[in-house]
């Protein structure tokens, strides 16, 4: 192994030599402690130390960087204390979890570190998004983010580095290619000589670095950093190294021959740098054994005070109270000056004054910049706010939502528009597993609205019509709202927006251009858990949301003898159980309608909360009312059939007469 070390002074060589030292011997202190049962789960880098050192010493403390399991050097060389880190392992409240996640499946604002989530990909996206906003900020800084070689086949990898090519973003996407995923090596990963080649396909400059050179890291990255200011754009780097014990611990190292173990530990990175030091005369065993004793006694003194930690309490309000962040509602009044717009304009207006309101505000999605989008409704943004806040996007709705947490982490609000909400699929995973669960496993939140052009009636057929809106009412974290009509649609909006929780906002196409009302010209809010009564009776409640409250009104129009509570949820997440609970306790009954197909559809869950709560006050069978457990179809006879407005009349009787 050659080393250079270039302009690098004596105490920068000694600082190398600490952040590479300290990693090892935390390890080593850490599989003691397994075999005497004292860590129940570990994650090795040994072997691989010289990258996330060597990455850290080059990027100021003020640039985020999005580690994964192997990256013990990053967190050490951002000097977290390390009694932190050990009850961050150990499961005590003194962690960043509180217990609710392991290892180093965390992330710290404090610290600048965004950890890891065991599906991968999506990291690669969020660092997409920190670094848009910085490019936003123009601040200049450099975002690096950690993958491993069996992640780069993930379609996340490649939606997020092709986003970074085309938006200049300055992010480093630093590949560790350590031989095995898990079990499985490169040849059957991938069939290209070099991960870095891949670049060349994303028009992305790569580089291919010694991972066990402490100095050729610091020294190559050094230089790009600068580069990446002075030229803003993603670089793709490929770091060849090997992970020197198993996946985890308990997976052990069988499958690797002996030879490759033998070959690479001859290229250990920690006691080839140490040979190094001592050869140039820049360390002494002197030296060195002070450096080790002093890491040695932190690493001792730390994790002594961790077990003294209490082990955590278990309490529901202490559980409840993290799936979301605290958000104080600020009511913006609606006034009298009003003007008859549609639905679509409605959602448009809302978007228009966010942005005005809210500087820090980024709209994403397929079309929307120029075009204004497949409905038009951001047609003229760019003109207005310009297209460093209006952005087009390539068809790759995970890495989007992705990109959208990262601006949300970086101190900005997104709005990701899917083209239409059957897309949602594609950006599903980051959704349930990134956005929904950040803020209770790290106390982060995301501050984005996913806006869902959704449901039938316009003969689109399967891929174009669906409302799936329980797909996101059962996953806690998410907020879930879909409106009516054009007022509520405007002021719900403006909530979604300025809550710093993920919401899933939901819009029926159908009522995009059919459905006017009079909507006050200002900017106001409507707060979320809030059903509207629309009418008021003593027969039966009627419970609906979306294009369904429509059909329930022109179902009662054209039955004036039912005398019923028509309530409109609004908001699905949260559900206003109050208003529904007091309409059935009057009435007495209850129909649920719904769009969605039956099974597994939210009517499902509040028929059976008004079994639960309302029981001794029904007169009769709560019913539900819903689409077929089919995929929509395309033919208007095949949808008529298929959609829950064509059975709803005859429900209703039904109920009322029973």
């Amino acid at each position: 192994m050659i080393f250079d070390k270039k302009e690098l002074s004596n105490d920068q060589l000694i600082d190398l030599y600490k952040r590479i030292l300290k990693p090892r011997m935390i390890e080593e202190k850490m599989l003691i402690l397994i075999r005497q049962g004292k860590v129940s789960k570990w994650f090795s880098g040994i072997g691989q130390e010289a990258i996330a050192c060597g990455v850290t010493a080059v990027l100021d403390n003020d640039e985020y960087i999005l580690p994964m399991h192997r990256n013990l050097g990053v967190f050490t060389g951002r000097n977290i204390p390390l009694n932190r880190l050990f009850s961050q392992w150990q499961g005590r409240a003194n962690g960043f979890t509180k217990g609710r996640d392991r290892s180093f499946h965390f992330g710290t604002q404090e610290y600048k570190i965004i950890g890891m989530i065991s599906h991968l990909g999506p990291q690669m996206g969020v660092a997409d998004g920190i670094a848009l906003a910085n490019k936003l900020k123009k601040n200049g800084k450099i975002t690096a983010v950690f993958t491993g070689e069996g992640a780069t086949s993930e379609g996340d990898f490649h939606e997020a580095l092709n986003i970074a090519a085309v938006w200049e973003l300055p992010v480093m996407f630093v590949i560790e290619n350590n031989g095995y995923g898990l079990s499985t090596p490169t040849n059957e990963q991938y069939r290209c000589e070099n991960l870095a080649d891949r670049g060349v396909g994303y028009g992305m400059e790569s580089h291919i670095i010694d991972g066990n050179n402490i100095l050729e890291v610091f020294n190559k990255l050094s230089e790009l950093k600068k580069s990446m200011i002075e030229t803003p754009r993603p670089v793709l780097l490929e770091f060849k190294t090997f992970r020197m014990r198993g996946h985890e611990e308990a997976s052990g190292t069988k499958y690797v021959p002996q030879e490759l173990m033998d070959m690479w530990a001859a290229k250990d990175p920690v006691e080839n740098f140490r040979t190094f030091l001592k050869d140039e005369k820049v360390l002494t065993d002197d030296v060195d054994n002070e450096i080790r004793a002093e890491i040695k006694l932190e690493i001792d003194q730390n994790w002594a005070m961790v077990q003294t930690e209490p082990d955590i309490e278990a309490t529901f309000d202490g559980e409840m109270n993290d799936v979301y962040k605290p958000y104080d509602f600020e009511e913006f009044a609606p006034s009298e000056d009003v003007e008859n717009i549609r639905f679509i304009d409605a959602i448009s207006n809302s978007m228009r004054e966010s942005m005005v309101r809210h500087d820090n505000l980024v709209i994403m999605g397929q079309d929307i910049a120029e075009y204004g989008g497949a409905f038009k409704i951001t047609d003229g943004f760019v003109a207005q706010f310009g297209k460093g806040r209006v952005k087009n996007t390539p068809i790759c709705e995970s890495a989007v939502v992705s990109a959208g947490m990262g601006l949300s982490i970086n101190g900005y609000k997104a709005i990701v528009e899917m083209q239409f909400a059957d897309f949602v699929s594609t950006g599903f995973n980051p959704i349930v597993n990134l956005l929904a669960k950040s803020h209770y496993r790290w106390l982060e939140n995301a501050d984005v609205v996913v806006r869902m052009p959704c449901g039938g009636g316009t003969q689109a057929g399967p891929f174009h019509s669906q409302t799936n809106e329980a797909w996101f009412t059962k996953t806690p974290g998410l907020k879930v709202v879909y409106p009516a009509f054009p007022i509520d649609a405007k002021g719900l909006l403006n909530t979604a927006i300025n809550d710093p929780n993920p919401v899933m906002f939901f819009e029926h196409k159908q009522l995009y251009r059919s459905v006017h009302q009079d909507v006050p010209k200002n900017y106001y809010t409507i707060p979320f858990g809030k059903a509207a009564l629309l009418k008021e009776g003593e027969d039966v409640t009627i419970i609906a949301f979306g294009a369904a409250v429509h059909w329930a009104l022109d179902t009662l129009k054209n039955n004036p003898e039912v005398n019923a509570d028509l309530l409109d949820l609004r908001t699905l997440q949260p559900l206003d159980t109050e208003a529904i609970f007091a309409s059935v306790k009057k009435t007495g009954k209850a129909i649920i309608l719904q769009e969605d197909t039956m099974f597994g559809g939210i009517a499902s869950d509040i028929s059976a909360m008004i079994m639960e709560h309302c029981f001794e006050y029904l007169d009769g069978p709560v019913k539900r009312v819903a689409s077929l457990d089919s995929p929509i179809p395309f033919t208007k006879a095949l949808e008529d059939q298929f959609l829950s407005k064509g059975r709803f009349e005859e429900a209703l009787k039904e109920l009322v007469a029973y």
